[in-house]
């Protein structure tokens, strides 16, 4: 038996499996709203600590040990937001992060606040792609709407315009032919032409 049968060197490596574009999406929104609620838990410590320390007067935050990750959100709320996020388009993935962090940064909420934030920023990026959906429908329905009707009202004009075909007698056909106009009652003087 080979050496190289123990080691998997030679082996070609294992491809990546290739994701969805929606899996990428939520499991890169979902990496950010845990990154958040450890940092929301992190700013709650180090606040805790700080009124000790003032009440107290006296820093034993040296002897505290901290559990990594205390609070995470239910199972039913983890799948309702993993469903918000299916939602998003992907190149709308990047500016919803950049919302939620922008919010966080202002409000700098609880720990428990942080998921509802992270809902809120959702709900507002799903509103404003189906927006702009709609908007884009619109422009599609304008735009094959306006193209049939002008070829509609471009066939009608054409149509309607037809001399040649009408009953009404005018002066250009009397001259043409050589007959005698009939006599007209109009309010304009008749011209008649000299042979």
């Amino acid at each position: 038996m080979s050496l190289a049968s123990w080691f998997r060197w030679n082996e070609p490596p294992n491809r990546i499996s290739q994701k969805n574009p929606t899996e990428m999406v939520v499991e890169t929104l979902m990496m950010e709203l845990n990154w958040q609620i450890k940092q929301a838990e992190k700013q709650q410590r180090e606040r805790e600590n700080e009124y000790r320390k003032i009440k107290t007067g006296v820093d034993y935050g040296w002897l505290v040990s901290y559990p990594k990750q205390s609070y995470d959100i239910s199972p039913a709320e983890r799948l309702q937001l993993e469903d918000m996020c299916t939602k998003i388009h992907p190149s709308y993935c990047g500016p919803v992060i950049l919302r939620f962090r922008q919010l966080v940064a202002e409000y700098e909420p609880e720990v428990q606040e942080v998921s509802r934030l992270f809902r809120s920023v959702l709900q507002e990026a799903a509103e404003k792609i189906k927006e702009e959906e709609e908007a884009k429908k619109l422009a599609r329905q304008w735009n094959t709407k306006n193209k049939t009707s002008l070829s509609l009202t471009t066939f009608k004009s054409r149509s309607r315009i037809s001399p040649f075909i009408s009953g009404i007698k005018t002066i250009s056909e009397d001259v043409e032919r050589g007959t005698q106009p009939t006599r007209r009652v109009w309010s304009m003087p008749e011209f008649r032409n000299a042979k």
